[in-house]
């Protein structure tokens, strides 16, 4: 019996004067991070929430984040983490479909009135039975909502120590919503001792600091799990120091690791072009980038395929490989790793991590192994403490991507004779173009090599002959000069015929979620 709120709890006994979560001015050692979680278990408790209830929170990466998270773990409830950019009918499709009893929100910004629409949802949902409002400013005890109540106000008098609720390893903690890219949003069960291990190996894999620090520089949003595994339970399982950042800016994401000497740094793809960006545009005068580069050992990519070459500029800019990930929210999330501390191959994400076993399959779930002289290729299905329980409430859909332990991912890969994987791209998001497969990732690589290119996004669009047209989104370097049919003939001299982009459109920005990944789905309108 144990609960996951021990990575945190254990840190208060351990190390309770060392600075726990740092925002802004504010630093809040292990000690009080861990009391003030207390405080909302005693809250919980009190509103009549009972092991097993679901809790939601909805939080950018704030210190409410894991008040909360930790604060219902330990009473026994499970946590549902909603995304801040839902609307109010989403918020509450996701409050009904989880079953929640409670739900505390952020109150939000002008440019983000996530309390409005949260208080909002909340109205619409007769079984949530508590809201508390998290209230922009520190400490408020009048909420800016009408009818709330501040979770400063609901605190007081909740005692700082609380017996924490043991619960069995298999005893869900965390139900994930998915994207709903297909359907609806779907909720991953996550249990304590996926979670847990998933923290363990993921804290396995960080290189330590020469002088033991260990800072991690929080932007990856900690209501999705790539955040909330790798940089909030991994990092306070290793007694580290959490610099939170709600919202990611290149300029402002490399003055904190200037600041506050960040040794450990986490996102997708986009966000470290958005780094590379902040370093061109400004100059290496604004940014001390030789003493960040001295402080970081650790630079994680997940959540999207890492493009060659944009893992190249960065290590030639900061001095570090980085290191790519692969997994899902149904997977805790790491599945593989590509350490080039211990063995890496360039664009592959690796092998399997600690406990966990990875095979190709084919539609009907017979293995694929490939022909003596050529390289395995398939959709990847993973096994081990990571798969999640199930989706809540599916048991339809468990039962097509759920066999014997095995989880299918919905991501094609192939593997070489090394046993390293190699994602090609999402199933779904594969082209077919006169017949013919197009993986999108494979064109984005190709013209991510253009001098002039600084990010590329490639979907299909319709066709009256073809069925599907390969089309790339792309954002020029600053300064570079290019035109479309310049781009096409020097794409068609490095791809086959059928895949290199007859239609490209420049644009300034792509759409993303609020984890960095881009959306597709919009590019295809």
């Amino acid at each position: 019996m144990f609960n996951l709120s021990v990575v945190l709890e254990d840190g208060a006994r351990a190390v309770p004067e060392k600075d726990c979560l740092v925002f802004g001015d504010l630093r809040l050692n292990y000690a009080v991070t861990d009391m003030i979680a207390n405080q909302v278990a005693n809250l919980l408790v009190s509103r009549g929430i009972r092991p097993g209830d679901r809790v939601a929170l909805a939080s950018p990466n704030l210190p409410y984040f894991p008040f909360v998270y930790f604060g219902a773990l330990k009473a026994g409830a499970v946590v549902v983490p909603l995304n801040v950019l839902l609307t109010p009918r989403e918020i509450a499709y996701h409050l009904e479909d989880s079953g929640a009893r409670a739900l505390l929100a952020f109150t939000g910004t002008p440019e983000l009135p996530l309390g409005e629409r949260s208080f909002e949802a909340f109205g619409q949902v007769d079984t949530c039975e508590t809201y508390i409002d998290l209230p922009a400013s520190p400490g408020a005890t009048e909420s800016a909502i009408e009818g709330a109540e501040t979770l400063w106000k609901a605190l007081e008098g909740q005692p700082g120590t609380f017996e924490t609720v043991q619960a069995g390893p298999d005893d869900t903690a965390v139900i994930i919503y998915t994207s709903g890219t297909t359907g609806k949003p779907k909720g991953a069960e996550l249990s304590h001792n996926n979670l847990m291990m998933n923290a363990v190996v993921s804290s396995s894999l960080v290189n330590p600091h020469p002088d033991g620090r260990d800072v991690a520089l929080v932007v990856l949003p900690l209501f999705h799990i790539f955040g909330q595994t790798v940089m909030l339970n991994a990092a306070l399982y290793r007694h580290a120091t959490l610099v939170l950042m709600p919202r990611f800016e290149g300029g402002e994401a490399l003055r904190l690791m200037e600041r506050e000497g960040v040794t450990g740094f986490a996102g997708v793809p986009t966000m470290y072009w958005g780094l590379l960006n902040a370093v061109r545009s400004a100059g290496e005068e604004r940014y001390d980038v030789k003493a960040i580069a001295d402080n970081i050992v650790d630079a994680v990519s997940g959540g999207a395929a890492l493009p060659a070459q944009l893992a190249r500029d960065f290590e030639d800019t900061f001095g570090v490989g980085i290191k790519e990930g692969y997994g899902l929210s149904e997977t805790s999330p790491v599945a593989s790793f590509n350490n080039p501390a211990v063995q890496a191959k360039t664009g592959s994400i690796g092998k399997p991590v600690w406990g966990v076993e990875m095979k190709l399959i084919d539609p009907e779930w017979n293995e694929v192994v490939g022909a003596a002289d050529e390289e395995p290729v398939g959709e990847i299905a993973v096994r081990g403490h990571l798969v999640m329980k199930g989706y809540h409430d599916r048991p339809e859909v468990n039962a097509e991507v759920m066999r014997d332990g095995w989880f299918r991912t919905g991501d094609i890969a192939r593997r070489d004779d090394e046993g390293f994987y190699f994602i090609i791209d999402r199933s779904k998001d594969m082209i077919i173009r006169g017949g013919y497969n197009v993986y999108p990732r494979e064109v984005e690589e190709v013209l991510m090599g253009h001098e002039a290119v600084s990010l590329a996004a490639v979907v299909g669009v319709p066709h009256d002959t073809h069925g599907e047209e390969v089309k790339a989104f792309v954002i020029l370097k600053e300064g570079s000069s290019l035109t479309a049919e310049e781009l096409a003939e020097w794409s068609r001299e490095r791809l086959a015929a059928y895949k290199y982009p007859r239609e490209i459109e420049f644009r300034e920005g792509l759409p993303m979620t609020a984890t960095g990944k881009i959306l597709k789905r919009e590019l295809r309108g």
